[in-house]
């Protein structure tokens, strides 16, 4: 009797519940995309004109200027992203962000020093110096910005790898630290104003000659290492611990995985935005890992699906108004919706 009725109480499971799970899955990322194709059908004279507008568009500088930067960091973002998706380490693009928003703000706020505010037992010639130091950094910010990246990047992989703190939470807690200094250090100087809201959600109008000259320089040097350092960081990404029996300096390698990677966040925030830049790192490489299961396979489609997203996401810029980081992630959540029901029928 008591058999009988622990076999009742039970729950049964059904064989076939994961196959029903894929299959319903399937069905609704199928039913997304059908949508998504019949909005196309329907507006594929809106879609053109919005194509020939863009080529308008490409006649203005700061355009063609915007969209080789941006294919640069797109690609040194994708890159990157599949090893920090692989090693579970795809929110540290999201903290160095917020560390970035906070070293931004704090450089910004620079430019309100002057020597009359400096302490009067200082030198006037050392007040001088101060006041124009800070001025300088506040009018080209990339510079100062990315060694507080690079600092909180190599702080971030020593806590987790030399402390009883786990990897997220050590992100956590540095990137909130930083975001709330940068709320801060903005409310008591020039509160919410263009420059701010334009570091947060991303510009194309905020790239200026001195940014070009530097983004392309650190992307070059990203790409640069990448391919160099390439049969290194694929041993250290799969099997970090095999590779340390062979000799290989892993924790080189991981220190050189966090200083690209605090470049291109670097690099992006001018164009997505602080808060939007991780995206080109974990979108492209996990649309990539529906279809292809090999490193290279899935870093080469990653490349092109990051590059082809950009070029989108800046044509809904121009061509309707929107932020260019919103535009960018938009496409990619597309790409990768229609890469997941392609995966699921198979």
């Amino acid at each position: 009797m008591g058999d009988l009725l622990r076999r009742c109480l039970m729950k049964r499971t059904d064989p076939d519940a994961p196959q029903k799970r894929r299959r319903g899955a399937a069905v609704a990322l199928w039913g997304v995309m059908a949508l998504l194709v019949l909005w196309a059908l329907f507006n594929l004279r809106a879609i053109g004109d919005a194509f020939v507008q863009f080529h308008a568009f490409l006649a203005y500088r700061f355009i063609r200027r915007a969209l080789i930067v941006g294919m640069l960091v797109s690609l040194c973002a994708s890159l990157l992203g599949v090893t920090l998706v692989l090693k579970r380490y795809s929110m540290i693009g999201d903290g160095l962000s917020h560390v970035g928003f906070g070293a931004l703000t704090v450089a910004m706020a620079l430019g309100f020093v002057t020597s009359e505010g400096l302490p009067a037992f200082l030198p006037q010639g050392l007040r001088g110096a101060v006041a124009r130091l800070c001025a300088g950094i506040a009018a080209n910010p990339l510079p100062f910005t990315l060694v507080i990246v690079v600092v909180c990047a190599f702080l971030l992989l020593r806590i987790s790898e030399h402390s009883r703190m786990r990897g997220d939470s050590a992100i956590a807690l540095i990137s909130t630290s930083a975001l709330a200094v940068g709320v801060i250090v903005t409310s008591m100087t020039s509160g919410m104003n263009v420059d701010v809201y334009n570091y947060m959600f991303g510009s194309i109008l905020a790239m200026s000659t001195s940014d070009v000259y530097v983004s392309v320089t650190l992307s070059a040097v990203v790409l640069v290492l990448f391919a160099l350092f390439y049969p290194r960081i694929f041993a250290v990404t799969f099997d970090e611990m095999f590779a340390r029996a062979t000799g290989v300096r892993a924790g080189g390698y991981n220190m050189l995985i966090a200083l690209l990677t605090a470049m291109t966040v670097v690099v992006g925030m001018r164009m997505m935005g602080t808060l939007l830049i991780s995206s080109l790192i974990i979108f492209p490489a996990l649309s990539s890992m529906r279809l292809f299961s090999s490193f290279r396979a899935v870093t080469i489609s990653s490349a092109i699906i990051s590059v082809a997203c950009f070029a989108l996401g800046m044509l809904l810029s121009c061509v309707y108004s929107l932020p260019t980081g919103a535009g960018i992630v938009a496409i990619n959540l597309v790409v990768f919706i229609a890469f997941s029901a392609i995966d699921a029928t198979r």
